[in-house]
């Protein structure tokens, strides 16, 4: 709740016209998913390699900002998803959280070891989850698409190949809304007061012996307005790692991505002290493409590793596998259209 208060004090006293704290502004949302589906090898299917899906997946990466406001519950049980807020060594909050290493298995467990250790999950965040869960909804999105596809091209009946049809079209749209929807969270995590105690200028409640910044307008003028000045989508793809796709485990990759955006925070806070984020300082931007280009090519690697696992995912009901509707062993009508 503090960080979100911050938050709201920061806009107002910025006079309605900086960025919330929400990761990123506009441009860096549009630039990391605009990058991520651009970077997308020929294995994934031609709907998503097109200037237009990416195009597409750039302004859905916007959405978790854009629909903020709803009310409650709607607002508490979002606006938490965009965060985690660690300490220097990677536990939640403070010396009593949990570390990021040692994630439990579902999020509700996670908010009880917080309570237990004395800790408001609003105030701790829980971005973990949200990419968590956005990634396993692709592989599922994914899975859907493929049955539909190869179930199209092989059925004989025009009434079942025509729904086929249309219901692969709705899925592809909500493919780019959830590859949006990871995008932006994705993002959210490669900023790094996305993953400090340190969120908005320096913890003024914690030991600052190299006097950085405590400044509430920290965190809003470096995703926003900066950052819109200075970004480029060609520079940033420039700047993009080669694929990691080797030896994947979800639950061990989004903890070491959320660490080694932890590990910029301070060179952050060593940056800005030294004025790297005025205009006329190049090292600013360059620490800005090098944020945006790790959101982007966790991203894309993400997309890619969800459509592979879907390829070994079963869905429906009844449940039909994939390979083998893929493979023309399985008809999966009942467990697309349903049986009733």
């Amino acid at each position: 709740m503090k960080r979100l208060a911050i938050a709201a004090l920061a806009l107002v006293a910025a006079g309605g016209i900086a960025m919330q704290a929400s990761a990123w502004g506009n441009t860096g949302h549009r630039l990391i998913g605009m990058a991520a589906v651009r970077g997308l090898p020929d294995e994934l299917p031609a709907f998503l390699r097109t200037p237009g899906a990416a195009a597409e997946v750039g302004e859905l990466s916007r959405e978790p900002d854009r629909t903020k406001g709803g009310g409650q519950p709607h607002d508490r049980e979002r606006d938490t998803a965009h965060f985690v807020d660690m300490i220097e060594d990677g536990r939640i909050m403070n010396e009593q959280g949990m570390s990021i290493d040692a994630l439990p298995r579902l999020k509700s467990e996670y908010d009880a070891a917080l309570a237990t250790a004395g800790i408001e999950v609003d105030d701790a965040g829980y971005l973990p989850y949200a990419i968590m869960d956005g990634y396993q909804q692709l592989v599922r999105d994914f899975a859907t698409w493929r049955v539909l596809n190869a179930a199209e091209a092989r059925e004989r009946d025009p009434g079942k190949r025509a729904w086929y049809r249309e219901d692969r079209i709705r899925r592809e749209a909500l493919i780019l809304r959830d590859m949006g929807h990871l995008g932006h969270y994705v993002g959210d995590g490669s900023q790094p007061h996305h993953t400090t105690i340190h969120y908005n200028g320096w913890n003024r409640d914690t030991p600052n012996p190299q006097g950085f910044t405590t400044s509430r307008q920290t965190h809003g003028a470096f995703e926003g307005a900066f950052t819109a000045r200075v970004a480029r989508l060609d520079v940033v793809e420039a700047a993009m790692a080669p694929p990691a796709l080797d030896g994947f485990d979800l639950r061990l990759r989004v903890p070491a991505y959320l660490k080694t955006t932890l590990a910029e925070v301070t060179p952050f806070y060593v940056l800005e002290k030294a004025g790297g984020f005025t205009e006329s300082d190049a090292r600013g931007g360059a620490f800005v493409t090098a944020r945006l280009a790790a959101g982007a090519s966790e991203l894309r690697d993400l997309f890619v590793l969800a459509w592979r696992d879907s390829a070994d995912d079963a869905i429906g009901w009844p449940t039909v596998k994939v390979n083998e509707v893929e493979a023309g062993t399985a008809d999966p009508w009942l467990a697309m259209y349903g049986e009733d």
